[in-house]
């Protein structure tokens, strides 16, 4: 048997048992799976985080790095956020250029931060016109066991809170030196759910990945308003279906909130 005949027979399966109401790993369809998060590990970065969502493992650096600003914005900072699936992670992936799976999560992980208003980006302005800060948000994948979008979102917050603002002589950085705490202002949340058989879940793993027809993903702030969304694959969603999976992402940016 091939390796795709043993997904068709594996998701068949899921949805016989979620048309019963039950889940591959035993969730309910509107619950996330458990997350850890631990920071401050990387000697070397200006802020980290670690997250564990279940089994899906995804670790996050923040650098700033002082640089020229933008002409149309010269009083202001930036931030750019990059993701990279490591071919240990996972046997689809594989080494070389970001692919539209990485493309895709660094962009809606960035929009989440800066349409949530995370940062402010004024603050951020050095000399202006001259230097600015830099946030250079890079989000490495360990171990794909589905819903890659949520973790790297929980991550790259976690990593925002652990970061410092490094000390500067005239343009350069001294290293191991710090000159306060980097303000965050909001933390939104993301959540993603996977449509599959009709029926909506929340955090799907791999298998539910595997079996979807539509995912969509949205991201709520702390004061419950949503930040950023997007659906992916092909299939549609009623206006009910958004209605309701946008209650259950705002309960569970609440519970993650607290985690991180």
């Amino acid at each position: 048997m091939n390796k795709e005949s043993a997904w068709e027979l594996k998701t068949d399966s899921l949805i016989s048992d979620l048309k019963n109401g039950k889940r591959a790993d035993g969730r309910k369809v509107d619950e996330s799976r458990k997350v850890a998060v631990s920071k401050g590990f990387a000697k070397y970065a200006d802020g980290c985080a670690a997250v564990r969502l279940g089994e899906t493992h995804v670790v996050c650096g923040v650098k700033l790095v002082p640089l020229p600003p933008y002409l149309d914005s010269p009083n202001m900072g930036t931030i750019s956020v990059g993701a990279e699936l490591l071919a240990m992670a996972s046997p689809e992936f594989e080494a070389g250029p970001p692919n539209e799976t990485s493309i895709e999560l660094s962009r809606l992980v960035d929009r989440g931060i800066r349409e949530g208003h995370a940062l402010e980006f004024e603050e951020l302005c050095i000399r202006e016109g001259e230097l600015v800060w830099t946030v250079f948000v890079d989000i490495y994948v360990l171990n794909d066991a589905g819903n890659l979008f949520d973790a790297s979102s929980i991550a790259a917050m976690a990593s925002l809170l652990d970061t410092r603002i490094p000390k500067l002589e005239g343009n350069k950085v001294v290293v191991g030196e710090y000159a306060g705490k980097l303000k965050v202002y909001s933390l939104p949340i993301l959540s993603t759910f996977a449509k599959i058989s009709n029926i909506n879940v929340l955090d799907p793993v791999l298998l539910e990945e595997k079996a979807m027809s539509a995912r969509f993903s949205v991201a709520i702030n702390d004061d419950d308003k949503i930040s950023a969304f997007q659906k992916g694959h092909g299939g549609s969603y009623s206006l009910k279906d958004i209605n309701e999976m946008v209650d259950i992402a705002l309960k569970n940016a609440k519970k993650t909130r607290k985690l991180i």
